[in-house]
C-alpha cells in the first residue's frame, strides 16, 4: 500500500513507521498518489497564532474571546479536552476550564498570518479557494507534472512548512470531490492527514450521522429526524423523487451526498461577498451603552478586515436577532465606499437608533458589502459631517501607532463599554 512519512515526506510501500527517519506519522492509503482535491484547515487557528506569538502560552488552556458576559471565540485544544467549545458564553468556559488563560482577538494579526499560508498554498495550485481565514480547498490536479511529486506529497510538505516557517499547524482532507475533501479534514485532528478513497466511500459514508453534511445545522437535522433520516444509510433507502419532495432543493443534493457526489468545482476566483462580525449575548439585553460598545468593537474588527485586505464596502448592514429568535437586518448605500471604524460604527449605530426600543435583543452584528478595492475609499469629505475628515486622519494615525506599538497601544472609551 502506497505510505508516506509526513515527517520527512519519504514514500514507501506499507509499514507503521517511516523507514528513513522511524517516525510513526506515517499515511497510508490505496489510492494516496491518486486523488487531486484537498481541504486544509488550520488547526484552533487564533490560539496557534498566540501560541506562537508568546511561549509563554505554550502549554496551557487558551481561550480567545471577550470578557465575562462575551462568548467564546475559540479556544485551543487543550481547553476543548475541558469541554469548552467556540459560541460557547465565557462564564460557562471558565467554569468548565477555570484556568484558562483568556486572550481578546487580533484580527489584523491573524489575517496576516492567514496571508502568510495562502502564499504557501499558491505555491502549489493557483486553485485555491479559501472558505475562511483559516481554511481552504485546494484542486492539485495536474500539478504532479508541474513540481515533479504526487499532492499527497506536496501536502504534507505545506503543513511541514507552516509548522517550521509560520509556526502553525494545519490538517488535511484528500479525496475527489469537495465534500469528502473537507469531511476528511475533521477526521484526525490536530495535525491530520486523512484520506477518503473512490472505493471506500459508500462504506465510509453508510454509518456516517448527517450532521456531517455541511450545512445542516439544528433546525435542518430535526427536520431530517423526524422523516426518519440520522445517517447516511438511512438516506439511501430514498429516492431522489421523494427526497425533493419532502425537503425542496436540499433534497436534491442529499440524494447526491448520500452516494459521495459532489459536481462543485474548486473556485480559485471567488469573490469574497461582505465583510461582518456579530455576537450573542449570555443574557438579552436592551441596555444602550452595552450595545452601543458592541456596535463599536464590532465596527472595529470589521475596519480592521477590511484594511487587511485592501478592501472597502459601500453598504453597511446591522443584524438584529430578538429574543424570540426572530431576525431582520437593516443596511444602507453609502456615497462612498469605506474602511473606517468610525464611518461603520456611525453608520451602524444610526440604522440601530432607528430600531433600538424594539429589544431586547440576543444578538448583534454589524458588516459592509458590495466590496470594492480600497484605493478610492473615504476620500471625499461628507458636507453634512465637517469633522469627518479630521476622525479619520486620527483613525489612521491610530492605526500606525498600534502597528508598530500593539494593538493596545490605543483604546478608545468605548471599546471598555
Amino acid at each position: 500500500m502506497p505510505s508516506l512519512c509526513r515527517a520527512c515526506l519519504h514514500s514507501f510501500q506499507t509499514g507503521t513507521r517511516c523507514p528513513v527517519c522511524r517516525s510513526p506519522r506515517v499515511t497510508a492509503h490505496d489510492e494516496l498518489f491518486d486523488l487531486t482535491i484537498a481541504h486544509m484547515d488550520c488547526d484552533a487557528f487564533y490560539a496557534s497564532v498566540e501560541k506562537c506569538d508568546n511561549p509563554e502560552l505554550d502549554g496551557k488552556p487558551v481561550i480567545i474571546g471577550g470578557g465575562h458576559r462575551g462568548v467564546v471565540s475559540t479556544c485551543c485544544y487543550i481547553a476543548r479536552i475541558k469541554g469548552v467549545r467556540s459560541a460557547m458564553p465565557m462564564f460557562q468556559a471558565l467554569k468548565l476550564c477555570p484556568e484558562a488563560i483568556i486572550v481578546r482577538g487580533r484580527m489584523d494579526r491573524y489575517v496576516e498570518v492567514s496571508r502568510q499560508v495562502r502564499a504557501l498554498m499558491d505555491e502549489l495550485t493557483p486553485t485555491v479557494e479559501p472558505l475562511s481565514l483559516d481554511e481552504a480547498f485546494m484542486d492539485l490536479s495536474g500539478t504532479e507534472n508541474l513540481h515533479g511529486t504526487p499532492p499527497a506529497v506536496m501536502l504534507a510538505r505545506l503543513t511541514k512548512r507552516m509548522q517550521d516557517e509560520i509556526g502553525i499547524t494545519g490538517s488535511i482532507g484528500l479525496s475527489h470531490n469537495k465534500f469528502l475533501a473537507k469531511v476528511a479534514s475533521d477526521l484526525d485532528k490536530p495535525r491530520g492527514f486523512s484520506v477518503i478513497g473512490v472505493a471506500e466511500t459508500t462504506k465510509f459514508l453508510r454509518p456516517m450521522p448527517v450532521k456531517l453534511i455541511w450545512g445542516i445545522g439544528p433546525v435542518a437535522r430535526k427536520k431530517l429526524e423526524a422523516a426518519g433520516i440520522r445517517t447516511f444509510d438511512d438516506l439511501l433507502r430514498w429516492d431522489r423523487r421523494d427526497l425533493h419532495d419532502r425537503f425542496g432543493s436540499m433534497g436534491d443534493r442529499l440524494y447526491s451526498l448520500a452516494r459521495g457526489e459532489d459536481p462543485r468545482r474548486i473556485s480559485g476566483s471567488t469573490p469574497v461577498k461582505g465583510l461582518s462580525n456579530e455576537t450573542t449575548f449570555n443574557e438579552d439585553t436592551n441596555d444602550p451603552d452595552i450595545l452601543d460598545g458592541h456596535i463599536w468593537r464590532m465596527a472595529e474588527k470589521v475596519s480592521a478586515r477590511a484594511k487587511a485586505q485592501n478592501k472597502a464596502g459601500r453598504v453597511v448592514t446591522l443584524k438584529l436577532k430578538h429574543s424570540d429568535h426572530k431576525i431582520f437586518s437593516k443596511r444602507i448605500s453609502l456615497h462612498q465606499p469605506t474602511q473606517l471604524a468610525d464611518t461603520i460604527y456611525r453608520t451602524a449605530r444610526g440604522l440601530f437608533d432607528q430600531v433600538g426600543d424594539q429589544g431586547p435583543f440576543r444578538l448583534l452584528g454589524v458588516g459592509i458589502s458590495e466590496l470594492v478595492p480600497a484605493e478610492d475609499a473615504d476620500s471625499i469629505g461628507d458636507l453634512l459631517d465637517p469633522d469627518a475628515i479630521k476622525r479619520a486622519n486620527a483613525e489612521r494615525a491610530a492605526d500606525t501607532i498600534r502597528k508598530k506599538f500593539g494593538k493596545d497601544a490605543i483604546i478608545k472609551g468605548r471599546t471598555l463599554r
